[in-house]
């Protein structure tokens, strides 16, 4: 819960509006957080880019939102900009939904894969967004991250992914199970190659996307109070009939359990990635 402070404020905001006093501020649009339920300026929470600033709960970045603040400004080049799902078990609706998301979202799929720099250096990047099907991998995800590694194994370059994800894609059934053995094949062909991995898990990074890539990484980093996990809550506890601690599943209890090599806040991913490639032996580019 948020603390008391915070809450006196909301029942004042609360009174003000019944009484019709309400002031101006009163008017603004507010956003609750998922993780201490504390109410917050919508107009703040984006200044913040979408950090609670009361428990630090990182929140969903859309793709153009996390490309803006992570990569080099114009440095991004999109890899297999066309790519779209086609309906291997034909699924109903599944075509329509398809299409009415690529209006809305302005995406052709769930992940955004492409080269960039970070602060001068060279790096394959993707980037899956949660507003196009909770980011489930189907045909298309699975493809774009396998010829992510594949370019960046033939190019030499280092693979950061920035991953957020429901899991495996119902909709495309078997083939979207297949997609995790071959994502996972390419990261390790890329390892064999001598390639650097980096993970960067957000909220959230769930199902069959943790089961293969995502927990691949040579290191693996998480945004702050993000939800990491395989199978949900729910399911666990009633199948060992045991409940389970309150932060489980959160970036924080992942890392004491060794699972997380380390949390970094949001505004300070940037300087750690390149730090990261730099330790590893990559280098600017040069012209």
């Amino acid at each position: 819960m948020g603390d008391s402070k915070t809450l006196d404020n909301f029942f004042d905001v609360v009174k003000r509006r019944f009484n019709g006093n309400k002031t101006e501020e009163d008017d603004r649009e507010t956003v609750k957080c998922p993780r201490c339920t504390s109410v917050i300026l919508l107009e703040r929470y984006e200044e913040l880019h979408r950090v609670c600033p009361n428990c630090n709960y990182h929140g969903r970045l859309s793709c153009p939102e996390r490309i803006e603040i992570t990569v080099d400004k114009d440095s991004f080049k999109e890899l297999d900009s066309t790519m779209i799902s086609c309906d291997p078990i034909e699924f109903p609706e599944y075509p329509e939904k398809q299409q009415e998301l690529r209006e809305k979202t302005g995406l052709k799929d769930a992940v955004v894969t492409g080269t960039a720099l970070i602060k001068g250096i060279p790096a394959v990047i993707g980037i899956m967004d949660s507003r196009y099907m909770m980011g489930s991998m189907g045909s298309v995800v699975g493809e774009k991250i396998t010829r992510a590694f594949e370019y960046a194994t033939e190019n030499g370059l280092p693979v950061i992914l920035f991953t957020a994800s429901g899991g495996a894609r119902m909709q495309e059934g078997i083939v979207s199970l297949m997609q995790m053995a071959k994502t996972s094949g390419a990261v390790k062909l890329h390892s064999d190659a001598g390639g650097l991995y980096i993970a960067v898990m957000t909220d959230p990074t769930t199902g069959g996307v943790t089961a293969s890539f995502a927990s691949l990484g040579d290191i693996i980093i998480a945004e702050p109070k993000v939800l990491i996990g395989f199978a949900g809550r729910r399911v666990i506890e009633s199948t060992i009939r045991q409940r389970l601690p309150e932060d489980f599943q959160l970036a924080e209890f992942m890392q004491e359990h060794g699972f997380v090599d380390m949390i970094v806040d949001r505004k300070k991913m940037r300087n750690t990635l390149a730090h990261l490639l730099e330790l590893h032996g990559y280098s600017v580019k040069e012209g």
